[in-house]
This record gives C-alpha cells, sequence and structure tokens, in this order.
C-alpha cells in the first residue's frame, strides 16, 4: 500500500505519540513506519472481535426466538391452517416445495391467547423438537415408545408426562376443542351441520390400546388428504414418511422402507403406456396398498406402482398434464372377474380406473367440479364420487352415469367408504359430519355423526362390517358399532394430527398415525375380546 494514501486518523496517534514526547524518544522513521502497521493490525483485529460479538449475539437471540416459537406451537404442528386457498387449494399447494420447515410453517399452530406457556410447558423448556433433547429421543426409540402395561400403570399413551407440566390433560383437551379452527371451504358450514346429527353413546370400548411407537412417525403432506397409512395385517402396516414409503413390524418393531421417492424412480419393468423415464422427487399427496399392490399417487398427478412382493417399481404414469393435476385418492379392488384394478381421483374432475393385470387404464370419467375421493361397492357396480360440491354422486361404475345425487352435506367431501354388505356407505365432510346412506331409499341419509373439532377426513369399515372409524383431521378417532345403528361410539381421544387410520384385514387391530414434531407416532390399538381368562397367561 502506498503510505501517501494512508488515512490521517490511523496515522493520528503515532503522530501525537511521537509529537508529544520529542526528548524520549528519536524519531526514526521505519520505526515509526513499523508501529503504524501494528496498530493497524491491532485495530482491525479489535474490528474483526467486535463484529464476531455481534454475529454470536445475533445467533442467539434468534435462536431463542425460533426455538421458543417451534415449542409453542409443537403440539399440533398441521392445527389452525392459516392459508385460505380460491377454489381448488390443491392446486395452490401443489406449487410448493415440500419440506420440514414448509410442513411446520403451513401447519403450525396459531398462537393461544392467554395460553402461550401451555405448549411451552408441553413440549420443555429450552428447545425445540430439532434440540439435544429430541435427538436423544430419536436415538432411544424404545425407550420412548408406551405399551399396554406402561398405559394400565398410569403412563400417557402418548408419553407426554402431565404431571411435570403446569397444565392439566383435561384443561388442555378443553382449550383445543374451544380453539381449534376447522377449515372451511364455504364458511360456518360446521355450525350449520349440528342441528342433524345424531346424539351417541360414548361409552363403547371396542378397541383396547396395545402401544405407542415414537419409531413410526409418518407425515402429512396435505392437509385435506389423510390416507397414508394403510394395514396389511394385525402386525403389519405401511406409511408415508416425507419422500418414503415404511413397512413397519409391530410384532418386531422394526421399519422397512419400502419405496424411496426423493431421487429419480423408473419402472423396472415394460409395460404399454408406462413412462420408463420415471419420475424424479414426487411429493406423494395420496396412497393405497392392498393384496401386494402399493401405489403411490403425487401432486402432478404421478401414479407409482409397485408389488411389494417384487423389487423395484413395476409401473409408472401421469393421470393429466393439466396444471390441476393433484391426485387427491386410489382405490384398489378385486373386480368379480378376479383382476386387479384400481382408481384414481384427481384435481382435474377425472377418475380414471386401471387395470393392473394389463397395466392400462380401462376407464375415464370426467365431473363437474375436483373429485377428492371415490370408493366402488363391493359387488363392483357402483361407485360414490365426493368432491369440490356439497352435493355428492352415486354413479354407474361401467358407463360413469349418475344414478343418485347425495343431499346433506354443506360443505366439501373429502372421504367415502362402502359397508361389506354392499347396501349401505359413508361420506365425510368438512361440515365436521359423516352421513351413512342406504342405497335402498338416498332422499336423504340415514344418520349424521358428529365429529368434535374438524372436518371428516377419513372414513374405513372393518372388513366384518361391525365397526366403522372416522378420523378427524387432529385428535379424535370413533369407532361406532354398525349393529348399534351407529348409537354406541368409542372416541379414541390423543393429541396430533392424523395422517391414516386402518383396521387389518382381519379386524384385530386398529392403526392411527398421529403427525407432530415432538409427539409424532403409530398409534395401535388391539381389538377387545371377552376372553378374559387368557389375560392370566399373557
Amino acid at each position: 500500500m502506498n503510505e501517501g494514501h494512508v488515512p490521517f486518523l490511523l496515522n493520528l496517534p503515532f503522530l501525537f505519540f511521537y509529537v508529544g514526547f520529542p526528548n524520549h524518544f528519536s524519531f526514526n522513521i521505519h520505526t515509526y513506519l513499523l508501529s503504524l502497521y501494528v496498530f493497524r493490525l491491532l485495530l482491525l483485529l479489535l474490528l474483526l472481535l467486535l463484529l464476531i460479538i455481534i454475529i454470536i449475539s445475533y445467533s442467539y437471540s434468534y435462536s431463542y426466538s425460533y426455538f421458543s416459537r417451534r415449542y409453542l406451537n409443537s403440539v399440533s404442528a398441521v392445527s389452525h391452517q392459516r392459508f385460505h386457498p380460491p377454489i381448488s387449494p390443491r392446486f395452490i399447494m401443489s406449487n410448493y416445495q415440500v419440506d420440514d420447515e414448509y410442513m411446520a410453517d403451513e401447519y403450525e399452530m396459531e398462537d393461544i391467547d392467554d395460553d402461550d406457556n401451555m405448549d411451552y410447558e408441553l413440549h420443555g423448556r429450552g428447545a425445540g423438537s430439532d434440540s439435544d433433547v429430541d435427538e436423544y429421543d430419536y436415538m432411544s426409540n424404545k425407550l420412548q415408545d408406551t405399551s399396554a402395561a406402561q398405559a394400565r400403570r398410569g403412563k400417557d399413551i402418548q408419553g407426554i408426562q402431565w404431571e411435570r407440566l403446569s397444565i392439566t390433560r383435561e384443561k388442555y383437551r378443553q382449550t383445543r376443542l374451544e380453539q381449534y379452527k376447522n377449515y372451511e371451504n364455504i364458511p360456518h358450514s360446521g355450525e350449520g351441520s349440528e342441528k342433524a346429527c345424531k346424539v351417541t353413546n360414548k361409552t363403547g370400548l371396542f378397541y383396547d390400546f396395545r402401544q405407542n411407537s415414537r419409531s413410526a412417525r409418518s407425515t402429512i403432506l396435505h392437509f385435506q388428504l389423510r390416507n397414508l397409512v394403510w394395514a396389511t395385517s394385525k402386525h403389519d402396516v405401511y406409511l408415508m414418511s416425507h419422500f418414503s414409503v415404511f413397512h413397519w413390524s409391530s410384532l418386531k418393531s422394526i421399519k422397512t422402507e419400502v419405496l424411496n421417492v426423493s431421487g429419480h424412480v423408473a419402472p423396472c419393468e415394460k409395460h404399454p403406456g408406462s413412462l420408463l423415464e420415471g419420475f424424479t422427487q414426487t411429493q406423494v399427496s395420496t396412497m393405497a396398498i392392498k393384496n401386494n399392490l402399493l401405489v403411490a399417487g403425487g401432486f402432478q398427478g404421478e401414479l407409482i406402482c409397485k408389488y411389494l412382493d417384487r423389487p423395484g417399481v413395476c409401473y409408472c404414469s401421469r393421470t393429466t398434464y393439466d396444471e390441476n393435476a393433484i391426485t387427491n385418492a386410489l382405490d384398489i379392488y378385486t373386480t368379480p372377474s378376479g383382476a386387479m384394478h384400481f382408481t384414481a381421483s384427481n384435481n382435474d374432475c377425472g377418475v380414471r380406473e386401471f387395470d393392473m393385470e394389463n397395466f392400462q387404464m380401462t376407464k375415464h370419467f370426467r365431473f363437474p367440479w375436483p373429485v377428492n375421493h371415490t370408493s366402488i361397492s363391493p359387488d363392483g357396480k357402483l361407485l360414490i364420487v365426493v368432491g369440490d360440491n356439497p352435493v355428492g354422486l352415486l354413479v354407474d361404475s361401467r358407463s360413469g352415469k349418475t344414478v343418485a345425487s347425495l343431499f346433506g352435506h354443506l360443505d366439501f367431501s373429502f372421504a367415502s367408504a362402502w359397508h361389506p354388505d354392499g347396501q349401505t356407505f359413508a361420506t365425510g365432510n368438512q361440515d365436521k359430519t359423516c352421513r351413512v346412506w342406504d342405497i335402498r331409499n338416498l332422499s336423504k341419509s340415514v344418520t349424521a355423526l358428529k365429529g368434535n373439532i374438524g372436518a371428516i377426513r377419513s372414513i374405513r369399515y372393518s372388513s366384518d362390517g361391525r365397526f366403522m372409524a372416522m378420523a378427524e383431521p387432529a385428535d379424535f378417532v370413533h369407532v361406532f358399532d354398525v349393529n348399534s345403528g351407529y348409537e354406541k361410539e368409542q372416541e379414541i381421544d390423543f393429541f396430533g394430527e392424523i395422517s391414516g387410520t386402518s383396521f387389518s384385514p382381519d379386524t384385530e387391530s386398529l392403526f392411527i398415525g398421529v403427525w407432530d414434531r415432538t409427539y409424532g407416532s403409530l398409534l395401535e390399538l388391539g381389538r377387545r375380546h371377552k376372553h378374559f381368562y387368557l389375560d392370566s397367561l399373557i
């Protein structure tokens, strides 16, 4: 550097030093320059130290604020959806990148006015779910699981230590009931539906708590689509976790990855119409599993098919290249001839049927509004169609022609299911009700069943037709005794968003996926039998 350009302020201390003490020091230009460089170096080091202190202070303040916010809002990460999409919310969502922060930001619970400390106490003090404590939880999931024996001794089924908190479970439940905001496309639909709902007896006890597995954490990609848990036996269940489908063995407590779509996925078999180039980083919105067939649907209309007893993916297809293409629901079934088929319900107003014997699309029906869910009758002749319209449809599965319109719901529907007898079926709606219909008289529903806090997002019948399970967006799954005319129910009460529910084919198990940053898990319940003498052998 040229000394003629040295700033005056940097030289000032040395000029004062030499001018102020001429009798004690002899002025030497080389000594002066050396001292000047040393001073500059010290000054720069001081400035660097101050900068480091400022950065550390800012980072600490941001970290404290961030983690405090995460804890305050962590109990129900998907509660109180804060955005209000236009007519087709799934189209809006399909344009978003999917990651943990998206899930957290989009689904966090709004701040509770007078109860901020409640969530803070519930999830701990000083850090969020990404803290060392939570990492320790991941490494010691077996210690965090809850067994039936522990629950009988009084342990909370989700492992929440209420006795160490400043809030009781009862008070927190009451606050959730009062302040949870149900998402509605038609304003106040939940209020208008209450009058028609049946008052039920909630003393039923059909399924006993068996275990809560923290290792099997399912996630939710879209807040309105909750069909991401499927049981294939009383000990085997499949669930979606981020970009992977996992198999969970409740008998061995082992989780195994079955399908990973975070990278490139392409079919290893050649079939007409299959996209050999496959897909990259598919955002899975829904899935279905039955008879060893796994079908996953994506935000851009992707369909990925895999047989669980074969390596690799067998078939890839895109239902549509329409911008509004999200796959809302999938239904796998066996035709009367024994062939394996499935239907895909899409946001482009289409319902498509695929034959998995020949890997071809066999039917394509279009409707006036986006289709959110379909279910085919046990005999394969009728199809329930519900979507972005309060009026549902019952259509001929061969021609697609409307057989009857279903009037009664006040908002958009996202769930449907047939009773195994083929005479009755149920539909779930954002007006907080599940309506049961009889095909012999479709002028009105047989009964209307009410949820506690939100829309009915999932409906399942047990294979023997004895029970129907309906799931709300969070906290509650209701199991009804069909033989009692749906008058007797068991209310399963917990905390967290519900990613899906599934009876095992033999009806012995009921699985519930719970999505929450801190208490995410898989709840397993076992069917209650009146063989109490066998308890002594367990």
